[in-house]
């Protein structure tokens, strides 16, 4: 029995956009005659038949938007999302919201679903896998049948589509400067491996920091986290340089909590003997003990901004132009490197 084929599928096999397939089916002459007939001939051999449920879906306004992110745990992201649902309810839209769990193939098979005709729109922060990948193919198709998509936070600049950034080389710099500002001239930076674009923009806002102060920058002191791994035993690392650190710089809140957790164990004072900082001012950076110093990324404000740039894509209201935000970050210190009441 032959496959059932799907535009989808069909495309695929022509490396096309689906909308191409669409066209070329249709005979419209934008499509030339050869790929028309090539098309329509492999159509023809496996016996393919509109979806006409998916057909009706995509005719018409769904007013919902979909949303994909790496992770809900993270309060940064579950911030985001507050946001991208009050600005999309004031408009009139519903919001889907489905998970990666950085997974490349779970984010491929999100963007199926989500797209065939349940969301007029996605906004997505791009899976770790899919980073490590360097696959973006299943965003770039989307692109060509000219379907709305936002990228926020974790974004490939590459791809032509409307994008909210936080600003991570301001950030990390406004974090090591702090950290040098209380008299830190040792700071171990905990980052993320490279191809984790936020980690490695926060990684140069460091550097610039580090070298703006007339400080080299240690590689001995820069540690790349696998979150795949265990956290405790590669943070755990950085007691074991010949001179332990005056001040930890993380990328996020959770290494940060973990290297003060390990750092009170080995007898060490936050912030007197080693002050720590991270990025994301969430639970976790509230509740710490000392509470933690953090970058504020003001996710709420990010997904507003995301969620503004999909429907007025959507709706056709806004700049022809892609556009591109940067969102500035603060810094919300605490007792982890201020020692004061």
């Amino acid at each position: 029995m032959k496959q059932k084929v799907t535009l989808k599928i069909i495309a695929k096999e022509f490396d096309v956009s689906i909308s191409t397939v669409s066209k070329a089916l249709k005979n419209s002459n934008e499509i030339s005659e050869e790929v028309r007939e090539k098309i329509k001939a492999y159509a023809d051999y496996y016996n393919y038949k509109p979806n006409s449920l998916a057909l009706q879906l995509r005719a018409q306004k769904t007013s919902v938007i979909g949303v994909i992110i790496p992770e809900i745990v993270h309060h940064f992201f579950s911030t985001v999302i507050d946001g991208i649902e009050e600005h999309a309810n004031k408009r009139g839209y519903n919001v889907m919201v489905c998970l990666s769990n950085e997974s490349f193939e779970k984010e491929v098979s999100n963007i199926s679903v989500l797209t065939n005709g349940s969301v007029d729109g996605v906004i997505v922060s791009i899976a770790r896998e899919t980073q490590k990948k360097e696959d973006y193919n299943h965003f770039e198709m989307l692109l060509k049948d000219g379907f709305p998509l936002v990228l926020f936070d974790r974004i490939v600049d590459s791809l032509k589509c409307d994008k909210v950034i936080i600003d991570d080389i301001g950030g990390g710099f406004k974090a090591a400067n702090h950290l040098l500002e209380i008299g830190s001239k040792r700071i171990a930076l905990l980052t993320t491996e490279d191809y984790i674009t936020v980690g490695a923009l926060r990684k140069v806002g460091y550097r610039k920091a580090m070298q703006s102060a007339g400080l080299e920058v240690d590689e001995d002191y820069v540690f790349k986290i696998n979150d795949t791994k265990n956290l405790y035993r590669q943070i755990e690392k950085i007691f074991h340089l010949e001179k332990v650190p005056d001040a930890i710089l993380a990328v996020n809140e959770i290494y940060a909590a973990i290297a003060m957790k390990i750092a009170i164990e080995k007898g060490y004072k936050i912030p007197e003997d080693i002050a720590v900082l991270g990025f994301t001012s969430g639970l976790i950076s509230k509740f710490t003990s000392p509470p933690l110093t953090a970058i504020t990324q003001h996710g709420y404000l990010m997904g507003q901004q995301a969620a503004e740039l999909l429907i007025n894509r959507i709706e056709h209201t806004g700049p022809k132009e892609f556009q591109k935000e940067v969102i500035s970050t603060g810094i919300k210190i605490r007792k982890s490197t201020y020692i004061g009441e």
